[in-house]
């Protein structure tokens, strides 16, 4: 079976736990019926599963082609279906109406995206780099720089990268040595290597318009010294079109584990001509706007592969004739029974589901958040939101693509030996889905971001909030007793995170190894949380369904799939609690050279 989009979830978790139609008076959602979101999701639905899925597999097996005049064919297909992507407007969902966007609200495009990534991960990254890109010089960028770059990527006809790494430097940006000479036009040239840049070169668009950290000759040293700049591979012309090519090329591609369908860029820049977005020495400021955006979005590639490995197991396993039932054949006109029949198969297809659509939950929640921050009339509720914002992204980041990643494992062990082999997907699934663990800040950095930087900001004002809102929900729901299993094990929850926090308070400050000893555990844990938040609201609302006659089975699925969460999964909080307090002693005891 090919991937099917989850449409009916993602119409579940809108309409009925989010309620985004209650923000119909915020400026996003004005323009937006729910009858529009649901043919916005259909449509998204038959594009990536008729377009985009049946080009994952070629996008695996052909690969990108560099050639030696330093252009990249894109694998066959991809150019068309690049140009039915810009044709059908998928680009512009969540873009500015200004610059020729539609001016969605981000948890509808977070939807189309999840479709995208789960139909051909490789694929989903050229527009997904793009619109991060957008959103850079949408932050920093000055008018003239909005309006010469910014409808061209709204529209899809120029994408955009992110350039920061280079041969010597990864998440230390202090250490890049990109240099920036500034020119008597106002103008920069640009000398140095990035690597490892997505998207960089390809022939899908027009142009392509990478934003390059570098250092301002004379800049302060380590991060206070960087500066962002526009460097396009085609300068445009006072008419605003691709113009002269700029001094800068792909000087080869990466050979890679996976995701083999999107140019992974060795970029040359030889004083390739730049323009400084924002102020000189505050380009990562900018950068991350774009960085943070990509984090949630490596959340959700995550979650996506997930989903579609497990879509691909869930098939194999009703197929697969292999055994009987230990308590009687439930095949037995056929030679053996379909393999979900079994406990343990179903024990890794339902614990599968549980995370994928709790995580799937708690992404859109947080999403919805990242509009609220922006739209809503209420001051408190905009402090709230950006709040979680920042709170929740390195969460999903780390939770949701170490979780995706397993995901992708356990289907694979579903299909046994087959599932080792090309002739069925997950081995695909699992090898893209790898990158999600490091690209965008490595999981381990974004649980050091969590425990160093999130829980302290503001007074740890965020992570408070949290605790509050979970604790007045459980106070709201304790006399319903249908509810009470899971408001039980969620407070449960609520309260070893919280444990956790204190002690990281603690024991984080007297010796900062024990911070980063703990962190990933932490993380985890504020991720099993998060979910449970997440299968609490959806129990809840399924319960109503049911109680007011709706025989619709997809409720009754509901309450398996978080009972199954709560039973099953939810009590990994308790093992990740005691590990964390054991401090850094341990980890820290033997010298280097033991290794």
């Amino acid at each position: 079976m090919s991937y099917q989009p989850p449409v009916r979830d993602h119409v579940f978790l809108m309409r009925d736990v989010l309620e985004i139609e209650k923000y119909s008076n915020l400026p996003a959602f004005a323009e937006v019926s729910f009858d529009l979101v649901e043919q916005i999701l259909e449509g998204a639905a038959k594009f990536t599963s008729e377009v985009l899925a049946p080009l994952n597999s070629v996008g695996d097996k052909h690969g990108c082609v560099w050639s030696q005049d330093n252009t990249v064919k894109t694998p066959p297909g991809f150019k068309e279906a690049y140009k039915q992507l810009t044709e059908g407007g998928w680009t512009s969902l969540g873009s500015d109406p200004a610059y020729g966007g539609q001016g969605l609200p981000h948890v509808v495009n977070l939807a189309f995206s999840e479709m995208s990534s789960s139909a051909n991960m490789a694929f989903s990254m050229y527009p997904g780099l793009a619109h991060g890109a957008y959103s850079a010089i949408h932050e920093g960028g000055s008018d003239e720089q909005k309006q010469l770059y910014l409808p061209k990527m709204v529209s899809g006809e120029w994408t955009g990268t992110m350039n920061l790494t280079e041969p010597h430097c990864g998440t230390d940006l202090g250490l890049l040595r990109t240099k920036a000479v500034p020119q008597a036009d106002g103008t920069y040239r640009i000398t140095g290597q990035k690597i490892w840049i997505s998207a960089g070169e390809h022939d899908m668009a027009d142009n392509i318009i990478h934003l390059v950290l570098a250092r301002i000759e004379g800049a302060p040293a380590g991060v206070k010294g960087i500066s962002l700049f526009i460097v396009p591979k085609y300068l445009p012309d006072a008419d605003g079109n691709p113009g002269e090519r700029n001094s800068l090329v792909c000087a080869s591609l990466e050979e890679k584990m996976g995701i083999h369908g999107n140019a992974t860029c060795v970029m040359a820049y030889d004083e390739a001509k730049g323009f400084l977005i924002g102020e000189e020495n505050a380009g990562l400021k900018i950068m991350f706007v774009m960085m943070n955006e990509a984090r949630l979005g490596v959340g959700m590639q995550g979650l996506a592969q997930g989903e579609a490995a497990y879509q691909a197991a869930a098939a194999f396993a009703k197929d697969r004739l292999q055994g009987r039932s230990l308590t009687g054949p439930k095949n037995p006109d056929g030679p053996a029974d379909p393999i979900i029949v079994h406990p343990d198969v179903r024990r890794m297809l339902m614990e599968s589901r549980a995370v994928l659509e709790g995580g799937r939950a708690f992404l859109f929640w947080t999403a919805l958040h990242g509009d609220l921050s922006h739209g809503h009339p209420d001051e408190a509720v905009r402090e709230k939101s950006g709040d979680y914002m920042g709170l929740m992204t390195p969460v999903l980041k780390g939770f949701l693509t170490d979780k995706g990643f397993d995901i992708c494992s356990t289907a694979m062990q579903v299909h046994g030996g087959s599932g080792f082999t090309e002739h069925f997907p997950v081995s695909q699934y699992l090898r893209d889905c790898r990158i999600a663990l490091i690209y965008e800040g490595t999981n381990g950095i974004q649980a050091l971001d969590l425990v160093g930087r999130k829980l302290a900001a503001k007074g740890g004002r965020a992570v408070m909030s949290f605790f509050a809102e979970v604790d007045a929900y459980v106070a709201d729901n304790a006399a319903d007793t249908e509810l009470k299993p899971f408001v039980d094990a969620l407070a449960g929850a609520k309260a070893q995170l919280q444990e956790a926090t204190l002690w990281l308070m603690q024991n984080g400050l007297q010796n900062p190894d024990n911070a980063g000893a703990a962190s990933t555990d932490y993380l985890h844990l504020f991720g099993l949380t998060g979910l449970a938040y997440m299968w609490t609201l959806m129990a809840r609302v399924a319960q109503g369904k049911i109680a007011a006659g709706d025989t619709d089975p997809f409720y009754a699925t509901k309450l398996v799939l978080a009972r199954c969460y709560m039973e099953r999964i939810l009590p990994d909080t308790a093992a990740h609690l005691a590990k964390l307090k054991t401090g850094s002693a341990t980890l820290m005891s033997l010298p280097a050279e033991a290794f």
